[in-house]
């Protein structure tokens, strides 16, 4: 088959010159699309100047939608960027031309066909409001010809060809990072590939804790500070290598890659809304791995909707808070030595405005006494996946917290300090998803050159080394666009658009990613003795947590409504 390793195309196995030409020349419609529709969506739900919550309720399929139009939109310009900054260092070869054009082909059919929010809703420009002649710039010129030919059967299959030749590299294509970040990939590979996955499914199978030794090991190459500012104890590295090492230790067990999760959003609590004695207090011990946080937010009845938490938090004579409520879905709690805590501190109000955040300190547990602390209880619950850390349902009836432990000294501001993490949480979430699908697309595709069926591997099949292309090729546009929202963070530019983008997505491809591999392996898949059974369950919950997909679509795009 031809190729092209000089920025051309593949077609069919005929050669067009000036992809990036091409790519760039797209957006522009792109664009004009996006907007028209984000004018029809605004029609739909501003009542009085001012957009209504009860009509973009009314409206949410549409409201949705846009959100992920606005994704998408976002994911062609951070590829084609991507491309730009590779071909000016000289480094844009084939691999990274197919993948690009790839993306710009299925991403533009989809946007002018129907853009899958997920298996069973697939949203087109008409439930936009929109006419159907208003995919027609998408249908014409530079978008018309990628949209027409980027996905081609040929373009897959050298793909793949080329993956099986470059089996030896970390990634599927240059991430475009530089040196540095590239190094801190291939030293969290290494660990991955010795000390984590040969033995994650075990540790899955039989609902065991990841074993103390990797958080002393993970503790020791500064996981846990990564991002905390040097003066504290930490690194002070950027979000982007926060990227990089949830990416690889996610693709060596989600359980891992989010040990970190939990001190990223402490510290992140810490640094925006702490006093100057809680930094220094505190930073230093979560940097280290000395204490581990948890993070105690949701609770039964309420959800995504912290607005109704009913926790209390009530003052006593000496100044320090007695906590009752209950709490759910809590991610190690055991073995936490604090927790950020939120909780109701008027009990008058019936909001966000009523909220404070606590840094609450405990006894970690074990297995038979997994909550010694007075005024605490909590039992386990029992989850598919996601399964190394533990999640527990807890119960506080005259919990203690200091009042020094009171975040930020003032009462009435935990919602706000909660805000304040959302970014770098969801941004560390769209690397960990990133991570899954890169395991499933590692066991997916091993699979498939060692699985031979009708005298030759699954991988010769078309249909299957269409899936795996794919699974490259989405793996890439989550990747370009979570890397997007890290530098806009590291720049101090507001990103929870683009980091609700990153998550959004990120978690839908993890989740394609994983149950594309399952159906690889056929009947294999669904037997527990293989590792994709696992990754499939772990997939699972990217879709949930840190915001459920519905919450971040309808956030992302109240802030384009607004």
């Amino acid at each position: 088959m031809a190729h092209d390793g000089q920025g051309g195309m593949v077609e069919q196995g005929v050669l067009s010159a000036d992809l990036l030409a091409l790519t760039g020349a797209a957006l522009d419609p792109v664009g004009q699309v996006f907007e028209r529709a984000r004018d029809s969506v605004r029609a739909l739900v501003v009542q009085d100047g001012r957009v209504s919550g009860d009509l973009v309720e009314q409206h949410q399929f549409a409201a949705h939608g846009l959100a992920w139009l606005a994704t998408y939109a976002e994911s062609l310009r951070q590829m084609h960027g991507w491309a730009t900054r590779l071909a000016a260092a000289g480094t844009f070869g084939e691999i990274e031309q197919l993948i690009l054009q790839i993306a710009f082909g299925e991403y533009l059919s989809q946007i002018a066909g129907g853009i899958q929010m997920n298996q069973g809703e697939m949203v087109r420009l008409t439930d936009l409001g929109l006419p159907p002649s208003a995919a027609g710039p998408l249908r014409e010129g530079a978008a018309g010809r990628l949209a027409a030919i980027g996905n081609s059967q040929a373009a897959r299959s050298r793909l793949v060809e080329l993956m099986e030749e470059r089996a030896a590299e970390i990634t599927v294509g240059r991430t475009g990072l530089g040196d540095e970040l590239e190094m801190i990939r291939e030293q969290f590979r290494r660990y991955a590939v010795e000390k984590v996955e040969p033995f994650a499914h075990d540790w899955h199978l039989k609902d065991d804790y990841i074993p103390m030794e990797v958080i002393e090991e993970l503790a020791e190459m500064g996981v846990f500070g990564l991002t905390i500012p040097e003066e504290f104890g930490g690194f002070g590295l950027s979000k982007a290598s926060m990227c990089v090492v949830s990416e690889e230790l996610s693709r060596g067990y989600i359980g891992v890659g989010s040990l970190g999760t939990r001190s990223e959003i402490a510290a992140e609590l810490i640094l925006a809304g702490g006093t100057e004695e809680q930094k220094a207090t505190w930073l230093p011990q979560i940097a280290s791995g000395e204490k581990l946080p948890t993070a105690v937010f949701t609770e039964p009845n309420t959800g995504s909707d912290l607005g109704s938490l009913r926790t209390r938090a009530v003052k006593d004579e000496n100044g320090d808070y007695v906590i009752t409520g209950n709490k759910t879905w809590i991610t190690h709690a055991a073995r936490a030595h604090v927790m950020t805590l939120l909780a109701r501190t008027d009990p008058g109000s019936s909001d966000y405005k009523g909220l404070s955040m606590f840094l609450a300190e405990k006894t970690p547990g074990d297995d038979e006494t997994p909550f010694p602390t007075p005024g605490m209880t909590g039992g386990e619950i029992e989850v598919l996946g996601y399964r190394g850390m533990k999640e527990f349902e807890l119960g506080f009836d005259g919990f203690k917290v200091k009042g020094e432990n009171l975040l930020g000294g003032a009462e009435g501001k935990g919602f706000k300090q909660l805000m304040e993490t959302f970014e770098s949480a969801r941004i560390q979430t769209a690397a960990r998803a990133i991570g899954v699908a890169q395991s499933a697309l590692d066991v997916g595709m091993r699979y498939a050159q060692e699985r031979k069926q009708f005298g030759k591997p699954l991988i010769a099949f078309p249909r299957v080394s269409g899936k795996l292309a794919m699974m490259a090729v989405e793996i890439m546009i989550a990747r370009q666009l979570t890397y997007f929202s890290a530098r806009e963070k590291d720049e101090g530019i507001r990103c929870d658009l683009e980091a609700g983008m990153a998550k959004l997505l990120g978690a839908r491809v993890a989740w394609a990613n994983a149950d594309n591999a399952l159906q690889i392996h056929g009947g294999n898949g669904f037997a527990l003795e293989y590792t994709i059974s696992r990754i499939l369950c772990d997939a699972r919950i990217l879709n949930i947590f840190e915001g459920a997909a519905e919450i971040q679509a309808q956030v992302i795009a109240r802030r384009l409504l607004g």
